[in-house]
């Protein structure tokens, strides 16, 4: 049986929500940050540059915010069918973020999947200070996580599977042996080998040969 690696897009697609903007909620800044993020995910803004903008936005909130938003992130239906049925296939699972690991790891773990990656916010005395801590995960750097993740597990790009909704997944997409598109936005629509519309993961499933 051919082992798979699958690496997923989570805002938007591991789960229901855009975080940025269930943290820019509790700052009072949803509408703006909504509106940014919506033209970076149609590839109308370049991804870095967007994302510090919004990050902005975020300065002193306490870092309490990240367990009360933690509680309003919402998996995806069939994400865990997924991750299960590739772990029993023998394939590994990734996810790798342009949102952020404070919310990400936990997460991660508690759905066993075997490698993630996202930017982390900076936090000074307790509070959010409207930056960002190290190098931002963009387009190219979701790219160079599957091919690490590719060359850890040791297989081609040939077996590995990437799911995404935004612009910013299209790198990796064109990288990857195959590209799904997941409830997409029209420039992952244009270049995905296969675009999925309905909101269960578990539908990918099929597109690797196993159940669903």
């Amino acid at each position: 049986m051919a082992r798979f690696l699958v690496v997923l897009d989570v805002d938007s697609t591991l789960v229901e929500n855009e975080v940025i903007e269930l943290l820019a909620e509790e700052s009072g800044s949803l509408e703006e940050v909504a509106e940014i993020t919506s033209r970076a995910m149609n590839g109308e803004l370049d991804f870095a540059q967007s994302l510090r903008s919004r990050v902005a936005t975020l300065a002193g909130l306490p870092d309490s915010v990240f367990e009360v938003v933690s509680t309003r992130v919402r998996v995806t239906p069939g994400a865990q069918a997924l991750i299960d049925g590739v772990h029993c296939s023998g394939g590994r699972v990734g996810v790798v973020s342009g949102g952020f690991t404070e919310i990400l790891d936990p997460l991660a773990r508690e759905l066993g999947i075997d490698y993630w990656r996202a930017n982390r916010l900076e936090v000074s005395a307790g509070r959010l200070t409207g930056g960002l801590v190290g190098d931002i995960i963009d387009a190219e750097a979701k790219a160079i996580a599957l091919r690490e993740w590719a060359h850890d597990f040791g297989v081609s790009l040939a077996s590995t599977v990437v799911v995404g909704d935004g612009a910013n997944d299209l790198r990796m997409m064109a990288a990857a042996g195959l590209s799904v598109g997941f409830d997409a936005k029209l420039p992952v629509r244009r270049h995905a080998d296969v675009v999925l519309n309905e909101r269960d993961l578990s539908h990918v499933l099929p597109l690797l040969g196993l159940r669903g």
